[in-house]
This record gives structure tokens, sequence and C-alpha cells, in this order.
């Protein structure tokens, strides 16, 4: 992928063992010459959450707001959330069309605040395809479950 001039370009990606279990989120920002790797992790989540998550804290990584970014993302929840369901969310008071409540409401809600701030084209590109950041930040992702998975491993021995 070429780099846009003047564009923020961002790969993310969210990773968990067991439904929920330990899950890590990763992203790549890049602008101009200059690369940024970020990663983290919950030890106890769902994979949505860390999708969320992974986006929510590229957004916040940005140093100033009305930046044009495109954002990269192998989760149809993610995409199709924040391009298509977010609206009408929001016009029902956080309810889904059948009247429940929006599952993950509270990072939904920051994800929006946070996208409000810039000019943000998303993109959903298919996992494990070969492009090459978002296969990074899936590597980042799934090393913070595993480092998860050796703190509780270790908690457990002691």
């Amino acid at each position: 992928m070429q780099q846009a001039e003047g564009k923020v370009v961002i790969h993310s990606d969210g990773a968990c063992r067991g439904n929920p279990g330990p899950g890590g989120w990763a992203a790549v920002i890049r602008y101009g010459a200059a690369t940024k790797e970020i990663s983290g992790g919950e030890p106890e989540t769902t994979n949505n959450r860390m999708e969320l998550t992974a986006a929510i804290e590229a957004l916040r990584a940005l140093a100033r707001p009305g930046l044009d970014v495109e954002f990269y993302t192998d989760s149809a929840y993610l995409r199709s959330g924040i391009t298509a369901w977010l609206p009408a969310w929001k016009a029902r008071g956080w309810r889904t069309a059948d009247n429940r409540p929006v599952k993950n409401a509270d990072l939904w809600r920051e994800l929006d605040g946070l996208a409000s701030r810039h000019n943000i084209t998303w993109h959903w590109v298919r996992g494990h395809n070969g492009t090459a950041d978002n296969e990074r930040s899936d590597r980042l992702a799934r090393l913070e479950v595993r480092k998860l998975g050796r703190t509780a491993r270790q908690a457990a021995a002691e």
C-alpha cells in the first residue's frame, strides 16, 4: 500500500483467547515516513471489545484533531458499527433495532467522540491476506494475549 500524502494510515486489530478471555489489541500508525506501533491487553474481555479498543487507542494516539485518516480493520463489526449502525443507535438512545441495549456502548461512545475529531475513511480488509500492516497489528495483538497468558500462569503457580 502506498502512503497517501498528508494522510494518517492506521491498521488495527484485536485478538482474544476464549470469548471472553485474555485479549490484546494493537495498531500500526503511519504518517509520512514515521511509524508508530501501539498495543495492550486486558485479562478478561471479548474479541469485539479488543477490536474497538484498538481503534480507540489508535485515534487517541493522534497528536492533533482534523487529520485525514485512512483506517483499515479486518473487523466487520467495527467497520459496520462505525459506518452504518452508529447513527441509528444514537438516535434510539443507544438501543438496537429490537430495542435492546447496544453491546459495548461505552466503547462505541468513546470511539464516536474520537472519530468525530478527524476526517476518517473506514476500510475493511480481509484478515490474514498478506497486507503487511494488518498482519503486523495482528501479531502485536496476539503477543499481548500471550503475555497475559504467561502472567496468569505465573500467578497460578505462586
